[in-house]
């Protein structure tokens, strides 16, 4: 763990290399120490070995030829150590062979890299696979400086730095573009006059990028002409600073393009026109292949060379590539399928493929086939890594339309479900408001029946009874059994307004929640009922230590109609038995209660709750159709289930639960 000069904690991960050439572990040593890596160097499968065992490292990067032991087999002895599982593999050979490079992607490695490589490549892929953005190793703003002049460049270090800067360096356009794409700075400065490409070139190419086009680029040069600078402009640099002026006008100038850079959206950008790339290159001739692998190295890419179609496709299943470069053989129709059966297969199909081939005429037959781009070879090196170039710049830039409108898509989905959602709330609002609207007519409505009604019904009944036992003049037999069912008319709906009347109370009120004994609640309950029919002779069996979490009187009217109910349905039969039981875990039991009389038909429980159902004849057995309706509302109340199963003329039982309240 190092730290910046702000202090902030910055990690430095640290890399294996394993390889027995002291050039190439030299090679890899200096580029991964130049980007801030710690390397561990190892010439041998055996230092290799006691590598894994005793040090730290995030990256291994692991020659395939080694005089001791085999790359492949270093891969599959580093993935079974505890704890390596996740370490990035990268794996380097001279083996030119897919099958071989196949056999490393499938043995576990990250990525297989063929030799020659380019040292930049191997570092940026580690960086990438690694899944970090290093640029934000701190909240600082980073600025990339380009110049192929030491002595400016640390100038502009000690310039930047102390004003809060972070800066990285780049000594060419070529590594400045690689380094933008690696780091993702926040500012560019580069040098108009420069080896290589020059300043305006880096730029241009910046501004191609559909992952780099938006950083603010400011370009410096010693040229003190009107038309040089109109020429960086035009190039698409955002500021132009002569190297003669002094530094302060940098910082100036640096503060007011990064004050007015362009807002993004944000959305990550995954891959960089100039960061690591993978080419793909397919023909029959091996001089050409080595000629194309020479080529498109330039530009810093890792080649893969294939002689043949199916290869070509094996590889592509396994590893995807960034493009893929077909060379017409002979005839070219080898070329030409091979370049409809990469574009038949899905996610595949969306690699860009140029064809390359001696004639002009051809051109027609390649685009047909399913080719992107076609270049002829006469046109040289440089013309193929234009369109290269192109054909890259070109998907990422459709690959980052479709990031935009996916998340603008993403963005009105949610949008419209935070509108659903409001919508949902109001409407849930509204209904509840009309629903307690509702429970206070309901409430009015229930004491308008217990006053307006019970009074009559009580007149009436009175009447009844006073007519029925009049002395002094008696009725007629005809009279009598009028009056006598006037009076039972009367008595019948009283008990039905009774029961309204516990069915709504049972539906309403706040709940008075605590633990108390089921069992001697149950024995009250069965006592109250026995003295209603003191004639009758129903055996009862009530489990021992019941409890229970809930309202005590919402309870009680819960075993009163069910208790009730069973002695009821028992009257038929000789030897009645009523069974009150639980059972299931103490804290939320199942409550039963079982008899033996009259049943019901099977496949009508859910009948039995529904208000003023009957499944039995009201002559056999009398009632409201009202008491299992208070019972599962009162259970509802409760948070809890209630259901029954019987068979008729065999008994039923009510299972019911009252699960305790959420503290």
């Amino acid at each position: 763990m190092t730290q910046h000069p702000t202090g902030t904690p910055m990690v430095r991960h640290t890399v294996l290399i394993v390889d027995d050439s002291l050039t190439v572990r030299m090679d890899l040593h200096e580029a991964f120490e130049a980007d801030g890596f710690v390397s561990i160097l190892c010439a041998t499968g055996a230092e290799a070995r006691a590598a894994f065992a005793e040090a730290h490292f995030d990256v291994a990067v692991l020659d395939v030829l080694l005089p001791d032991a085999d790359g492949v087999e270093l891969l599959r002895e580093l993935r079974a150590h505890p704890g390596r599982e996740g370490t990035v593999t990268v794996l380097l050979s001279s083996e030119a062979e897919i099958a071989d490079r196949l056999h490393g992607l499938r043995t576990g490695a990250d990525e297989y890299v063929g030799k020659p490589y380019d040292a930049g490549y191997v570092v940026a892929r580690a960086r990438q696979l690694l899944g970090e953005d290093p640029s934000r190793a701190d909240d600082r703003t980073t600025v990339l400086v380009i110049d192929d002049s030491m002595t400016f460049r640390e100038q502009l270090r000690e310039l930047l730095e102390p004003e809060g800067y972070a800066v990285i360096t780049a000594n060419s356009g070529e590594e400045g573009l690689r380094t933008a794409a690696d780091r993702r700075p926040q500012a560019v400065i580069v040098d108009g006059i420069m080896p290589g490409i020059d300043g305006a070139t880096v730029i241009r190419r910046l501004r191609l990028d559909p992952a780099l086009r938006d950083i603010p680029c400011l370009l410096m040069t010693a040229a003190d002409d009107y038309a040089t600078e109109v020429q960086m402009l035009e190039a698409g640099a955002d500021a132009f600073v002569r190297k003669q002026q002094d530094l302060a006008v940098v910082l100036a100038k640096l503060a007011a393009v990064l004050r007015t850079s362009a807002a993004q959206l944000p959305i990550e950008v995954t891959g960089s026109l100039h960061g690591p790339g993978k080419v793909l290159t397919v023909t029959a001739d091996r001089q050409r292949l080595s000629a194309l692998g020479d080529a498109l190295r330039e530009d810093g890419y890792d080649v893969v060379a294939t002689g043949n179609g199916s290869d070509a496709l094996d590889l592509l299943a396994a590893q995807p590539v960034d493009c893929i470069v077909l060379s017409l053989d002979s005839s070219g129709v080898d070329a030409r399928e091979t370049c409809r059966r990469i574009k038949e297969v899905p996610q595949i199909g969306d690699t860009p493929v140029i064809m390359i081939g001696d004639h002009d005429d051809a051109l027609l037959d390649c685009l047909a086939a399913g080719a992107d781009d076609y270049v002829r070879s006469a046109d040289g090196p440089e013309t193929l890594r234009a369109h290269v170039r192109g054909q890259i710049r070109r998907k990422q830039s459709l690959d980052e339309s479709r990031r935009i409108r996916e998340e603008l898509m993403r963005r009105e989905l949610d949008a419209a479900g935070e509108r659903a959602a409001r919508q949902l709330a109001e409407t849930r609002a509204a209904l509840v408001e009309e629903l307690e609207w509702r429970n206070r007519e309901l409430e009015a409505f229930s004491g308008s029946v217990s006053h307006d009604l019970r009074g009559p019904l009580q007149i009436i009944s009175s009447f009844a009874e006073t007519m029925l036992d009049e002395d002094e003049e008696p009725l007629s037999s005809q009279a009598r059994h009028r009056v006598q069912r006037i009076h039972a008319a009367a008595e019948r709906m009283a008990d039905l307004v009774e029961s309204l009347l516990i069915l709504a109370r049972a539906s309403r009120g706040d709940l008075r929640r605590q633990r108390f004994d089921l069992t001697a609640t149950t024995w009250q309950v069965i006592r109250e009922v026995e003295a209603r029919d003191p004639g009758r002779d129903v055996r009862f069996t009530v489990a021992e230590g019941m409890t229970a979490d809930g309202d005590e009187g919402l309870v009680r009217v819960i075993l009163e109609n069910l208790i009730n109910n069973a002695f009821k349905f028992t009257r038929k039969i000789e030897k009645p038995v009523i069974e009150i039981s639980w059972s299931g875990p103490e804290e939320n039991p199942r409550y039963s209660i079982s008899d033996n009389g009259a049943g019901f038909p099977a496949g009508k429980a859910i009948e039995l709750f529904r208000p003023f159902a009957r499944l039995h004849s009201a002559d056999d057995f009398p009632g409201t159709g009202i008491g299992l309706t208070t019972v599962h509302r009162a259970v509802e109340r409760h948070g809890g289930e209630i259901h029954a199963e019987g068979e008729d003329g065999n008994g039923a039982t009510f299972w019911f639960t009252l699960p305790p309240a959420r503290r």
